[in-house]
């Protein structure tokens, strides 16, 4: 079926081939390939339409936004179609991001303006609060913990997007949240925030000062507070605020639908009428944010599985000889089955992951490949992310700098080595922290590398002061400790038997001891000037050690023997991460900017893949081995799938 651009068409209707409208003569594909299919929206400066990208082989479906102002007062047309040519800037100018649609295409055709952008299939929260009531408490810790980070990232481009509402924040039926609707945003530059404009937005959603055409940070921020307080209330904030006493009384208006003092007080800060009272910015917001006092939008999430973490926390210590139960064994036998060299597969990236002015130095996967964890700089270095959705769970605080993480094969808890020494262990069911080990005692050491036994009993850590150490992960215990290295320990790595443990070092070696004694077992020597080890993995059934080294080269060892089968090379920058796919099949690598898979039947790469514009340094598989994640200085993660 194709629709008829012509807003005046009395039949707009027309077969799913024709090239003009039978009724009226309009041309019906924009730009030679964008053909409209039915209408899905109208408001006051225009309508938008389900459509389809003929241009590509698989006709994706898009959105058509066409400029149909309402009011035909001239002054007010002429300002509606700046705005929506600002639109197109502003989405333009503000670069990818995984939660705001990708603008495809603006153009002008038959004196229409029009913007052609991603499409979103989903809910926005207004139609969600209509069909399924009041949102929980939970609901609005995901909500706030989903859209912060996008505020967050279109104000470090200076956009304030001054209209933030239920009707333009979506939630996809995968679950993840989109902002949408940057008609109103505003360009901030220099002095220019301090300068009277004019007034935009949805009333009853917009700050004071915006009202008054002063919008700022803080606005958005407001913006977002009432949006909360609607969505808990199905009342307007019109009626929320009492104008005698010049005071809100949302929680007056709350039916058998309780919040916490926690995250009423921070909802408080943000609907604050005076700016100076208010939060000024995402990061003020995020710091009030404690999960140790609740599960924020890792709620839902938490009990969905439940059941499992309860099972496997009853079986912890049973399941030492069990651990490769928990993989799917037929994903894993289909996995099996790809051919790498096969030009039919190939490695995508599907998505980003924005980090926010953070590096990201490790990253971990929860066994059940629900879970990534990552690692990095700055005020919340611990990050947690929604595989399903590619969206942020939320943030752990930490003083300092996370060098790296690790889950436990159980799925139960979550270890982190910060530059200060300690290593912080927190509980995946209740997000609540169980304690910190005290690492080194030297001023300039830091917990480089972390490893779990594959029972979960155990975890290795190892850092600038050239030991390994060994930790009982229930009493806090630390059991020994491994000496043998001459520099610092980049990388550890406990075998999946549990029996030998092997650490690269910047002294160009790899040691292999025995976990339960600390003997050296073998000691692997890498020759040359630039030959520091960065990374070391055990293949998944445990004969083979690969290393990721400063000379540009991945070299494999038998863990038996220490002796070196064969080596792989032509990276640039030193290789910096090395990891298996569980099926021991194939085998990715990262160096200064980009990635590289290996099939380790043939020793041939399969391919480089491109688009970090800094280094990587952590790459970790899911378990059935489809999907990697690459953590690189530039602040992002990006997904790769093969397809």
């Amino acid at each position: 079926m194709s629709y008829c651009l012509n807003p005046h068409c009395q039949k707009p209707q027309n077969k799913k081939n024709d090239n003009f409208c039978v009724t009226c003569g309009t041309q019906l594909l924009l730009k030679q390939r964008y053909r409209a299919i039915k209408p899905i929206g109208q408001g006051g400066f225009g309508r938008t339409l389900l459509a389809v990208d003929e241009s590509k082989p698989l006709k994706p479906v898009c959105v058509i936004k066409q400029f149909l102002v309402q009011s035909q007062v001239t002054g007010n047309t002429q300002k509606a179609a700046e705005l929506f040519e600002q639109e197109a800037s502003r989405l333009g100018n503000l670069g990818k991001h995984n939660q705001i649609p990708c603008l495809l295409d603006y153009l002008i055709q038959e004196k229409h303006q029009y913007l052609v952008q991603e499409y979103i299939d989903g809910y926005d929260l207004a139609q969600i609060l209509k069909e399924q009531g009041t949102f929980k408490e939970a609901q609005i810790w995901e909500l706030l913990n989903s859209l912060l980070p996008v505020l967050e990232f279109i104000h470090a481009r200076d956009v304030i997007h001054r209209d933030i509402k239920p009707e333009n924040i979506i939630r996809s039926r995968d679950g993840k949240l989109f902002l949408v609707d940057f008609g109103a945003a505003k360009l901030v530059t220099g002095t220019a925030i301090l300068q009277t404009g004019t007034s935009i937005g949805t009333p009853e959603f917009v700050a004071p000062e915006q009202s008054r055409g002063k919008a700022n940070y803080s606005s958005d921020l407001y913006s977002l507070g009432t949006t909360c307080i609607y969505l808990l209330t199905r009342v307007s904030p019109f009626e929320l605020f009492d104008v005698y006493e010049y005071t809100w009384v949302w929680r007056q208006y709350l039916v058998d639908n309780p919040v916490s003092d926690k995250l009423g007080n921070i909802l408080d800060k943000l609907i604050e009428n005076a700016t100076s009272r208010r939060y000024q910015s995402v990061t003020e917001v995020l710091k009030d944010i404690n999960f140790n006092n609740n599960q924020l939008a890792m709620t839902s999430f938490a009990e969905s599985t439940e059941k499992e973490l309860v099972a496997a926390e009853r079986n912890r210590y049973s399941r030492y000889t069990d651990t490769k139960k928990t993989v799917n064994i037929s994903t894993l036998k289909q996995f099996r089955d790809l051919k790498y060299n096969d030009s039919n597969y190939s490695w995508k990236c599907i998505d980003t992951l924005y980090s926010y002015s953070s590096p990201i130095n490790s990253m971990a996967i929860s066994p059940d490949g629900r879970i990534l964890v990552s690692g990095s700089d700055y005020y919340y270095p611990i990050k947690l992310w929604n595989i399903k959705t590619n969206t942020l769970l939320g943030t752990f605080a930490c003083n300092y700098s996370i060098n790296t993480v690790a889950i436990s094969p159980d799925g139960l808890i979550i270890a982190a080595g910060d530059s200060a020494n300690n290593i912080q262990l927190w509980h995946v069911t209740s997000l609540s922290k169980i304690g910190v080990l005290k690492e080194y005692t030297s001023f300039l050491a830091g917990v480089n590398c972390l490893s779990f036994s594959p029972d979960s009993k155990y975890l290795a850590s190892a850092g600038s002061d050239e030991t390994v150490r060994l930790w009982n992960v229930s009493t806090g215990e630390e059991i020994r400790t491994f000496k043998g290295h001459k520099q610092s320990v980049s990388s550890v790595s406990i075998s999946p038997n549990g029996q030998i443990l092997a650490s690269g070092s910047a002294d160009r070696t790899v040691i292999i001891w025995n976990l339960s004694t600390g003997q050296i077992l073998h000691k692997l020597h890498h020759y040359g000037m630039f030959s520091g080890v960065n990374s070391v993995a055990f293949s998944p059934d445990g004969n083979m050690i690969a290393t990721g080294n400063d000379d540009d080269t991945i070299k494999f060892w038998k863990a038996s023997t220490g002796e070196e089968i064969y080596s792989l090379q032509h990276h640039n920058g030193g290789v910096r991460s090395v990891t298996f796919s569980l099926n021991g099949e194939m085998i990715a690598s990262s160096s200064a900017r980009t990635i590289k898979l290996w099939n380790l039947n043939t020793q041939q790469e399969i391919c480089t893949l491109t688009g970090h514009s800094a280094k990587v340094n952590s790459l970790v598989f899911s378990p059935d081995g489809q999907t990697l994640f690459s953590g690189s200085e530039d602040t992002t993660i990006k997904v790769w799938r093969c397809e």
